[in-house]
């Protein structure tokens, strides 16, 4: 037996657990996040302290980007390996929300070990505490159950060896992963209990491939045996699982393009010659098209969001069927479709086994690879420079960086109108070269996140794209990259306001009200001189190394510089206004953004009525 804290307990516990998948053996916990205050520095703070040799510690400076960090992190690990993230109770407890939802919705772990009341009620109200008249056990931790694929609260030491279990079961599930969270009352933490020595004990918890039934494997087949054109749709799952070279093999042997989600593009190389690119609202035309004609739909790894449907107008092949080859039997079943429940990695290769190679015919394949051709000219006329010495385009802007970076380059976005260009435009080198987060589209995911990758993967560069909306909205990490010398590279595009918003917001009738940085008018609306905010100057206050761009010409040798630098660097260019378009191929496809039925205002009116024309292509896939 030791005699040790419940927060000594279970820090050491945590050094001791391992994933396993392949043969290969991560560390689970790899490293702890902490902001330390009223409700956890005396327990899990001291606790770390003790046992700083076995549990790396790294220093955050806002809740919600810690978890975003231990994020990018398990991402990059391909959810074999995490972090912890430990905080006070109180406010430090709630910012954890927006991160523990943008885990769960993406299926990512993260332990989250938030500080909590007294169990033992000495005083009640404490500092920070919520009180609710109706259930005394209530605190604003219970806030965080919604958005966590497991919760429990410590309230006596003996119940922390069945919780700790049960966090680390569901951190490990291919398909309940998500969030955890161990509410620790503050009392508790400190609270010393004999502890058996298995609980200590090196654990692996092996990852499963399951393998397909052979009843939904033959159903499977026969589907796909009867198209004439069909089209597989890959998403973040097949990454996950590590079934990118079976994917590869199954789209080559077979003919089958292939489009991507958000999640899942770069599942395939740009130039792989069955790669079609992104499909649904923010997709290339040619994926587009074949997802309208295709008879029979192959999901791969994907939750079929209304961004890749295009909110159910997309696939509107009047006979068109899905088969759905996920882990998870909750998304196997979406679309109505013929459910393959396995490993993607598992049921690439069982269809493989069982169905014909060059399965499509040639004049399938010879029309989506006239039109990757064309849509690859819009990309090179959409990247292409005319003037060196003007001001770039956000394009112009993807379009350099293009021809800097290789395979080992990694680039980090969530939010504004850059997912939508990347998603159509960006040449996918790697498979995690592309780091987009866009089930929740967190703004001030970025550079948390570039943190964690980096972490996780030490010596290439990480690219942290930004809007400046994005930017004022979580800027806090870049001292936690100066601090621990990570060499992240944030590039701030700067167009004055929620460019991609506004965009949005002129097409449903919203006039662009509300989204630009700027004065207001003597009509009370903002449409005065922009602010007169300094982003390149607040970076620097922070320690970074900033390099400002003017010119296309000083952007090149900027993000050249930023590139090879050992040290924290920014990149600021200003590019498009908030009163411009990004200067990409506009959306191919539609996306459900209900508009007023009723107004006054003749811009409302318009775009109800081509909403009205979009919304009858809707259909129920059944």
């Amino acid at each position: 037996m030791s005699t040790l804290t419940v927060a000594q307990a279970l820090v050491r516990f945590l050094a001791a657990q391992y994933t396993e998948r392949d043969g290969e053996r991560h560390r689970l916990i790899a490293a702890t996040w902490g902001i330390f205050g009223h409700g956890n520095v005396a327990g899990i703070g001291q606790a770390l302290v003790e046992y700083s040799e076995e549990m790396p510690y790294h220093q955050g400076r806002s809740e919600q980007a810690m978890v975003h960090a231990a994020v990018g992190y398990a991402r990059q690990s391909n959810r074999l390996s995490t972090h912890a993230v430990t905080t006070s109770i109180g406010p430090g407890a709630t910012n954890l929300v927006t991160g523990a939802a943008l885990a769960t919705i993406n299926r990512l772990p993260v332990l989250l070990l938030p500080g909590d009341g007294f169990a033992t009620r000495p005083a009640d109200p404490v500092l920070q505490q919520l009180e609710v008249p109706y259930a005394g056990e209530v605190s604003v931790n219970d806030c965080l159950r919604p958005v966590s694929k497991y919760f429990d609260r410590i309230t006596r030491p003996e119940a922390l060896i069945p919780a700790a279990l049960a966090a680390v079961r569901v951190l490990t599930d291919p398909v309940e992963t998500g969030a955890v969270t161990l509410a620790l009352p503050q009392d508790v933490q400190a609270e010393a209990y004999d502890w058996p020595e298995g609980f200590f004990a090196e654990r692996v918890w092996r990852v499963r491939r399951p393998v397909p039934d052979d009843a939904e494997l033959e159903a499977a087949v026969a589907a796909i045996g009867r198209a004439a054109r069909p089209l597989i749709v890959v998403g973040g799952g097949v990454k996950y699982s590590g079934a990118e070279e079976a994917l590869g093999t199954f789209a080559s042997l077979t003919g089958i393009p292939v489009a991507s989600t958000q999640a899942g593009k770069g599942a395939l190389r740009h130039d792989h010659p069955q790669d079609v690119g992104a499909v649904g609202h923010t997709g290339t035309a040619v994926a587009d098209h074949l997802a309208r004609t295709a008879d029979v739909v192959i999901g791969v790894g994907t939750r079929w969001t209304d961004f890749t449907t295009a909110s159910g107008t997309l696939f509107s092949h009047p006979d068109v069927r899905f088969v759905n080859l996920n882990i998870a039997a909750f998304d196997s079943h979406k679309m109505a479709a013929l459910p393959l429940v396995a490993d993607a990695r598992e049921g690439l290769e069982g269809l493989h086994a069982l169905l014909d190679p060059h399965h499509v015919t040639q004049h399938y394949v010879h029309e989506y690879a006239e039109e990757k051709l064309r849509w690859e000219a819009r990309v090179t006329g959409a990247y292409a420079v005319p003037d060196e010495d003007a001001r770039p385009t956000q394009p112009q802007v993807l379009g350099v960086l293009d021809t800097l970076v290789t395979e080992d380059d990694i680039l980090i976005n969530a939010a504004g109108s850059l997912p939508g260009d990347l998603h159509k435009l960006w040449r996918a080198r790697s498979t995690d070269q592309y780091h987009v987060e866009y089930g929740y589209s967190c703004m001030g995911y970025e550079i948390p996140a570039a943190i964690g990758v980096t972490l996780a993967a030490p010596g290439r560069p990480v690219w942290a794209l930004v809007g400046d909306g994005t930017y004022l909205m979580n800027p806090t990490e870049i001292v936690t990259a100066v601090q621990q010398g990570l060499p992240i590279k944030v590039v701030i595009l700067q167009n004055h306001g929620y460019a991609s918003i506004g965009g949005l917001s002129e097409s449903v009738g919203g006039e662009r009200y509300g989204t630009a940085y700027r004065f207001r008018d003597q009509d009370g609306r903002f449409t005065g001189a922009p602010l007169p905010v300094d982003l390149a100057a607040n970076a620097a206050s922070l320690g970074m190394r900033v390099l400002t761009a003017r010119t296309v010409r000083d952007l090149r040798e900027a993000l050249a510089d930023a590139r090879t630098s050992t040290v924290p660097t920014c990149v600021y260019v200003e590019t498009e206004t908030a009163d411009t378009v990004s200067g990409a191929p506009p959306a191919q496809a539609w996306w459900d953004v209900p508009v007023a039925e009723t107004s006054t205002r003749p811009s409302a009116v318009k775009a109800r009525e081509e909403y009205d024309r979009h919304v009858t292509a809707r259909r129920r896939h059944l």
